[in-house]
């Protein structure tokens, strides 16, 4: 059976501030007060005592997201895997990584193994291109729907996530609940419902927006290979 995923967007870091920063840290409100407040409300949160996994993207950002807000499953020895499919979209030196080289130095607690030797380069499958990222969702999903864990717990990117995963945007530092759907009327099983609890909600903490989201006209700013019209 597929996991429940509990999919995390980043705190607030500072590209909020400068946008010409690579792959920038967290703010210090991010780090010491949105990421206090998502940890408080996981532990609280039943669901989350049952998470085995913890995915996440390998850009700095998501990496101290995940050690300031998991990092009470981290210390019961819950593995922590960072995975190039899970990072952000753009060319922008905001979304271009750190080689794992620099990652492992920084972030020892985390798993850099199946990181694809490819990354931080944006090319193939983490191409900024809407083809590339509807092909990276799937594979992102597919490798998802194939553990075996129960609960997954993955922290990611508003913009990744809303157009490659699931079709929702995320306040900083909010989380939601899926499902994967079932596999009949043609469906191929890879899409997420999200539970009632953080739809009705606008996530878990309340500060995302409600609705589905596609393909925004700023997402293709800043693409080299625009979409065919």
């Amino acid at each position: 059976m597929a996991p429940t995923v509990i999919l995390i967007r980043h705190a607030e870091a500072l590209h909020s501030l400068d946008f010409t920063i690579r792959d920038p840290p967290l703010t210090d409100n991010g780090l010491k007060t949105q990421c206090a407040t998502l940890s408080t409300a996981l532990q609280a949160l039943p669901l989350a005592q049952e998470i085995t996994l913890i995915i996440t993207s390998p850009m700095r950002r998501t990496l101290q997201t995940t050690s300031a807000s998991l990092g009470w499953l981290m210390d019961r020895d819950i593995p922590a895997v960072a995975r190039a499919e899970w990072q952000e979209n753009t060319v922008n030196n905001i979304d271009i990584g750190r080689p794992v080289s620099e990652l492992v130095e920084e972030f020892p607690k985390f798993d850099f193994s199946t990181v694809d030797p490819i990354f931080p380069a944006k090319e193939g499958l983490y191409e900024f291109s809407q083809e590339a990222l509807t092909e990276r969702g799937q594979v992102a999903r597919k490798w998802l729907k194939e553990r075996k864990e129960k609960v997954v717990a993955v922290v990611s990117h508003d913009g990744f996530m809303r157009v490659g995963i699931c079709q929702r945007k995320f306040g900083n530092a909010d989380y939601r609940i899926f499902q994967f759907e079932e596999e009949r009327d043609g469906k191929d099983g890879l899409g997420l419902v999200e539970l009632e609890e953080t739809e009705k909600n606008g996530g878990g903490l309340g500060t995302c927006l409600k609705g589905t989201f596609g393909w925004l006209r700023n997402d293709f700013k800043y693409m080299p290979k625009k979409p065919q019209a």
